[in-house]
């Protein structure tokens, strides 16, 4: 849901540049980002908050995190403690909810980030209980008997990445309070990507889906939708692993087909990316694209940029030359601003913990920290700290409404910063 406000942007030329002016400063510099320094370069962004201000406070003390939140920043802290209060006050009891006024309809609740988001976050920061409670809900409500969603444009990418968050919750806190109640939808998820991948066109081997939910027409064979389900067929076959489900002859079937959808990923990659490693459009799908001038320059190349390119990063399946080649050309082709991600006109950061989540795999930590501090610094609003779905170039303003997973960034990304995961 857009809102309308003035392009005031203080400098027209960061909309054209290729590259992020604030890591080039810090390049020249030779210096590490520091947190008071990224705060420190522009207006604070403002708009209203999504939630009353007292609500949020309530909840944040209420939290007993296990770790402490404790990232060596007071600021970064407080972002982490508020984007953990915003998942009570978003959900209406268990019921999922995106974010506020048109994200607040009905018909984003089944949206499958919201409740990836939620139970990643809570779950690393020993919040178990109330994952556990979250997912076991969702799982029960928006899963339907053929093993597809409740929602208008789910991702194959999305699907693997539930089957990812239920054995990452099971290794987090165990299985009780959702796995038996759970396990059935999760099941016919597996079912469901299994059928695909047996249809799965004979020349490459890649799974037919829908991208995103935006672009939902737009079907097609994706590198990140299939690296997921590469990635999420696989998890799931551990998860089942681990608690002794018999007969172990679905977990197996599952094992065998993520490697073999990882396979084929990767071997359409080979065939579609560019040979020579310094040209940096790298086309997300198999079909053919007409190739931009930079990252923002149609609408496909947004996309890829801000959603695409990050989930076939944080799927993990690439290898390292691979995954280092999306990261150079986010940062080549102006992808991004202030370590946040560029989308048509301005910034867009809900899909932002993908990205950190490849950066901190890669062992890129100065890229990791750009992104998460200019993230907290100016997607959030002053004073209530709301994270809206996108923001305009500083002086930020909100440009589509508040939602959940934007939200929750910082609580996701920052807990690496803590230790013990």
């Amino acid at each position: 849901m857009r809102v309308s406000e003035p392009d005031d942007c203080l400098n027209a030329k960061w909309k054209e540049s290729r590259t992020d002016p604030v890591r080039e400063e810090l390049a020249v510099k030779g210096e590490s980002p520091a947190f008071d320094f990224i705060r420190g370069l522009f207006p604070p962004t403002t708009g209203d908050p999504a939630f009353d201000r007292n609500v949020i406070e309530g909840n944040a003390e209420r939290l007993e995190t296990v770790p402490e939140i404790r990232t060596g920043h007071p600021f970064l802290d407080l972002s982490v403690k508020t984007g953990l209060a915003f998942i009570d006050a978003t959900f209406q009891g268990d019921h999922p909810k995106y974010g506020v006024k048109g994200y607040g309809e009905n018909c984003h609740d089944g949206f499958p980030p919201t409740i990836i988001a939620a139970t990643d976050a809570l779950s690393s920061w020993g919040l178990g209980a109330r994952a556990a409670q979250l997912f076991r809900y969702w799982l029960a409500h928006f899963v339907r008997a053929d093993g597809t969603v409740k929602y208008r444009g789910t991702s194959l990418a999305e699907l693997g990445q539930l089957l990812h968050t239920a054995s990452l919750l099971e290794e987090r806190i165990g299985p009780n309070g959702w796995w038996n109640d759970g396990r059935a939808s999760l099941k016919r998820i597996v079912e469901g990507l299994l059928a695909l991948q047996s249809e799965a066109d004979e020349h490459d081997g890649l799974l037919v889906g829908v991208p995103e939910d935006d672009e939902r027409r737009k079907i097609g064979r994706y590198f990140h939708n299939n690296a997921w389900v590469a990635k999420g067929l696989q998890r799931w076959a551990d998860l089942c692993e681990r608690q002794w489900v018999s007969p172990a002859s679905l977990s197996d079937q599952a094992r065998s087909a993520g490697n073999a959808v990882q396979e084929d990923t990767l071997d359409a990659i080979r065939r579609c990316w560019p040979e020579d490693p310094a040209d940096w459009w790298l086309p997300p799908q198999v079909e053919p694209l007409e190739r931009p001038q930079f990252l923002t320059d149609t609408r496909a190349a947004s996309y890829t940029n801000y959603r695409y390119w990050p989930e076939l990063l944080s799927s993990g399946i690439l290898p390292v030359a691979m995954a280092e080649r999306i990261v150079n050309a986010r940062l080549t082709a102006g992808g991004q601003f202030c370590g946040m991600t560029r989308f048509a006109d301005g910034l867009d950061d809900w899909p932002l913990a993908e990205y950190l989540y490849g950066l901190w795999r890669l062992g890129r930590r100065d890229d990791f920290l750009l992104s998460l501090y200019g993230h907290v610094a100016y997607h959030q609003a002053e004073g209530h700290l709301t994270a809206y779905e996108q923001v305009t170039f500083p002086p930020g303003r909100e440009k589509t409404a508040y939602c959940l997973p934007c939200q929750l960034v910082a609580a996701r990304a920052a807990r690496l910063l803590v230790g013990g995961m």
